[in-house]
C-alpha cells in the first residue's frame, strides 16, 4: 500500500484529491496539510512513502517544505504540484530533493500513475512519459 500525504492550503483541492487516491486499491491517503510548516509534524506520525506538495502554499512555500522534510525523511518521495507555470520552478523543485513535478490541471490518472512511478524509485517531471505506471 502507498502511503501519501497531501500538502496544499486549498482544502477543495485536498478534498478532491483524497477521494480520487482513495478510489485506488494501491493507495492510501495517511494525512493532510494546509500549509508547508505543518508538513514535518504531520509526516513524522503518518509516515508517508509520497508527498503531494503544492507549489505555491502561505507562510512556507512547497519548494522550503520540501528540503526540510527531506533533511529528517530523505526516503520521503515528493511531487510537487502547482497550477501556476512551469518556469523555473522544475529546477527549484529538483534542488529541493523533489522527484516530480506535475501541472494540477492534467489528466488525473497521470497523477496516479506518478505516485505508483516515484513509489517505485522513478520520477515523474514534465518530461517523463506517466501516462503508464
Amino acid at each position: 500500500m502507498i502511503r501519501v500525504l497531501i500538502v496544499d492550503d486549498h482544502p477543495f483541492v485536498r478534498a478532491c484529491l483524497a477521494a480520487l487516491l482513495n478510489e485506488e486499491d494501491d493507495i492510501t491517503v495517511v494525512g493532510e496539510c494546509a500549509d508547508g510548516a505543518e508538513v514535518p509534524a504531520v509526516s513524522v506520525v503518518t509516515r508517508p512513502d509520497v508527498v503531494l506538495m503544492d507549489l505555491r502554499m502561505p507562510r512556507i512555500s512547497g519548494i522550503d517544505a520540501t528540503r526540510v522534510l527531506l533533511a529528517t525523511q530523505p526516503e520521503v518521495r515528493v511531487v510537487i504540484l502547482t497550477a501556476d507555470p512551469i518556469g523555473d520552478a522544475v529546477g527549484r523543485a529538483a534542488e529541493a530533493g523533489a522527484v516530480g513535478f506535475l501541472p494540477k490541471g492534467g489528466d488525473p490518472s497521470l497523477l496516479v500513475n506518478a505516485i505508483r512511478r516515484v513509489y517505485e524509485a522513478g520520477t515523474a517531471w514534465p518530461a517523463d512519459d506517466v501516462s503508464a505506471a
